[in-house]
């Protein structure tokens, strides 16, 4: 696995991770204190565009670790839960780290 497979999904999960942190800030400001409620359409609507390119970079990711279903899945819902993608884009860059190849020809040793 190259490693801008591992990278771009780690940049997705921290992007997605904060903007859903906004995205919860905004929700307080909308329905708790009834302001920022154009504010909190267009968060949200970034926040779901980004989050359907994370989804596409997890379950790349994903599919190239050859995870069973069930890593996956909780692969790809960590970026709903707020704070989630934090610990589990730690956890899983330290399982991918040994996959990585740098692309080059591995001389054989005699």
């Amino acid at each position: 696995m190259k490693s801008s497979v591992l990278t771009r999904y780690r940049v997705m999960a921290y992007v997605t991770a904060v903007m859903l942190l906004i995205l919860c800030a905004c929700m307080v400001a909308k329905y708790g204190f009834g302001t920022g409620e154009g504010l909190t359409l267009v968060v949200s609507q970034v926040h779901g565009v980004l989050y359907i390119i994370y989804l596409i970079f997890a379950f790349d990711l994903g599919s190239k670790a050859k995870w069973p279903f069930g890593k996956l899945l909780w692969l790809l819902v960590s970026g709903t839960i707020p704070t989630a993608a934090f610990f589990v884009e730690r956890k899983v860059a330290r399982e991918v780290q040994p996959l990585i190849t740098d692309g080059s020809p591995v001389a054989a040793r005699a």
